[in-house]
C-alpha cells in the first residue's frame, strides 16, 4: 500500500446542490489541507435532483480558478476511494448537535475499515449554519432568491431546472 498523504482530505457528499456552506468549509479546508478532493458520490439513499454528471460539472465550474481542489465522482464505498487517492484525512462538516450522531458513527465505522484514514470534523461558519441543499431546493422551486445562498452557476442551473429565469432575484 502507498503511502497516505496527511496533507490530502477528501471531502465527500452528494452536493445536491453544491451550497455556500459547502465552499466556505472547502475554502477553510484549504487551510488546514494542501489539496481537497470534492468527491461527489454516484450511489445515494437519496433520490438526487440533479445527475451525477451535472453535480460534478458544476463543482467544476465553480472552483475552476482553484488548482488545489480536484472534483470528481466516487461510486464505491467512500473508505476505498479515499484509500485509493492516497488521502490522510476524510474532512466533514457539521452544522449542528443533530450532524453529529450520523458523522460520528460513520467516522467510527470508516475508523474500524482502515485504521490510519482519519476524520476531521470542521465547524460550519455560523452564517450557514441554517442552510442545507434541501432548503435550497424548495426555495428555489417556488421562484425564491438563491442568490447568496448557492455559487452563480448553481443558481442558473436551480433555476432553469425549475422553469424559471436564470440569475438572481426573484426566479419566476
Amino acid at each position: 500500500m502507498a503511502e497516505l498523504n496527511p496533507r490530502l482530505a477528501v471531502y465527500p457528499g452528494t452536493f445536491d446542490p453544491l451550497t455556500m456552506g459547502h465552499v466556505s468549509l472547502i475554502k477553510r479546508g484549504l487551510k488546514v489541507f494542501d489539496n481537497v478532493v470534492l468527491a461527489i458520490a454516484g450511489s445515494t439513499p437519496k433520490k438526487t435532483f440533479f445527475s451525477i454528471e451535472e453535480r460534478v460539472s458544476l463543482a467544476k465550474e465553480v472552483f475552476k480558478n482553484e488548482p488545489r481542489i480536484l472534483v470528481e465522482p466516487f461510486d464505491c464505498l467512500l473508505i476505498d476511494y479515499v484509500d485509493s487517492k492516497n488521502a490522510g484525512a476524510i474532512m466533514r462538516g457539521l452544522r449542528a448537535v443533530s450532524d453529529f450522531e450520523y458523522e460520528f458513527q460513520m467516522a467510527l465505522m470508516n475508523r474500524k475499515l482502515d485504521r490510519d484514514i482519519e476524520t476531521v470534523f470542521m465547524m460550519t461558519d455560523f452564517k450557514w449554519m441554517y442552510l442545507s441543499s434541501t432548503i435550497v431546493k424548495e426555495v428555489a422551486q417556488y421562484g425564491g432568491d438563491i442568490c447568496g445562498l448557492v455559487p452563480g452557476p448553481v443558481v442558473n442551473a436551480l433555476n432553469v431546472k425549475y422553469g424559471h429565469k436564470p440569475g438572481c432575484g426573484k426566479g419566476k
